[in-house]
């Protein structure tokens, strides 16, 4: 088994278990791990609608066309209710780690940073040394909102504040509320670490440029929505699926599927440009 699944999993192993130790006894264990795993679920689909569909398709890269309320609502939700990320900044640092992959100027990574230095950065990133966030969405009401430190601040002592009253205990609230940001931690260094160090997955293209990885296996896929899909999404960062081959599973893909049979989001036109060396017969959108 990968490094990369069995942490994965031993995460999920060690949430699951400290929501089962630490459930009060008028809900039992049972019904702690349940809780559990509804708070997981629901909190880990709703940050990946947000950051992979949302954010990343939907602005960082403009390939999709989502409705403004949608956008709005689910930024609004996510950094309320879930685990905060500060969209103007994700949407910045998104850029340029574009831009420059993997060299200097990259906030996410550098090509000689190791695994804790790369653990740590998901946490403190490099500084952003240019705004390439600029769009007019971004500079709405709902975005300068949600991008305030107060904002974060406020909104994560009122959610856990929230968890903790509904469950009615500290301990199995806090187990819940840090084991989900743990997982989230997890995703990020599949994104980071194990999809740009050429240790790991496979290349479909040999862009020069990056380190850039692809990671196909249905855990990795599933938790990041398919951004674990990296090699295919630096060689062709406006394509609005992830996956260049039918062969590929793409659960990101298929979110935005059953959101556009939703009437929620439609394709742009630089998302829907199929170009010749992707072994597609056609995009499935």
């Amino acid at each position: 088994m990968k490094i990369y699944i069995l942490i994965g999993y031993l995460i999920i192993l060690l949430y699951a278990t400290a929501c089962a130790f630490f459930a009060p006894s008028n809900i039992g264990p049972l019904a702690g791990l349940a809780i559990g795993a509804g708070y997981f679920i629901f909190f880990w689909f709703l940050a990946g609608v947000y950051l992979a569909d949302v954010l990343h398709l939907g602005i960082a890269h403009r390939s999709l066309d989502f409705r403004p309320w949608f956008v709005k609502a689910v930024t609004l939700a996510n950094n309320i209710f879930g685990i905060y990320v500060g969209p103007v900044e994700w949407v910045n640092r998104h850029r340029l780690h574009h831009k420059y992959s993997d060299r200097e100027g990259d906030p996410n990574k550098l090509d000689q940073d190791g695994f804790w230095r790369t653990l740590y950065l998901c946490m403190f990133p490099y500084a952003c040394t240019e705004n390439l966030a600029r769009d007019e969405i971004l500079q709405s009401r709902t975005f300068r909102l949600c991008s305030s430190n107060l904002f974060m601040a406020a909104t994560q002592v009122f959610n856990f504040s929230l968890l903790w009253f509904i469950v009615g205990d500290a301990k199995f609230a806090a187990a819940m509320w840090i084991g989900m940001r743990i997982f989230a931690l997890w995703v990020n260094m599949v994104q980071n670490y194990w999809t740009h160090t050429r240790e790991f997955g496979y290349r479909r293209y040999d862009d020069e440029t990056d380190n850039a990885m692809n990671i196909g296996e249905w855990f990795p896929v599933t938790a990041t929505f398919s951004a674990c899909l990296q090699n295919n999404h630096h060689h062709y960062p406006n394509l609005l699926r992830l996956s260049h081959s039918e062969s590929e599973y793409d659960f990101g893909f298929l979110t935005i599927r059953a959101m556009k049979s939703l009437g929620l989001v439609a394709a742009t036109k630089k998302g829907t440009v199929l170009p010749r060396d992707v072994p597609l017969s056609s995009l499935g959108f």
